[in-house]
């Protein structure tokens, strides 16, 4: 292969980064996990149900900021077969 060129596979490998909006989304949703998973181990009903709401709202979030449009579909990938993974 020429340098500077890429290869017919690594063209079209797509980027699975998403946008910024969409990690926020991710990101409430994980905090209200976590808030709601210490409010299960320390048996605290209120931290639980303010855990389950941040889950919501970042729900809503992931909703309003669309994240399931971040999905990139690769081309398929030449010379993988499913022999080759046994």
């Amino acid at each position: 292969m020429v340098e500077g060129q890429k290869s017919e596979q690594t063209e079209n490998l797509g980027n699975h980064g998403g946008r910024a909006s969409s990690w926020l989304a991710v990101t409430v949703m994980l905090l209200g996990t976590v808030v709601a998973g210490y409010g299960m181990t320390a048996a605290n009903w209120t931290l639980i149900w303010i855990g389950a709401g941040v889950f919501v709202v970042g729900g809503i979030l992931a909703l309003v900021f669309d994240i399931f449009t971040d999905v990139v579909i690769d081309a398929p990938r030449a010379g993988l077969h499913a022999e080759d993974h046994r």
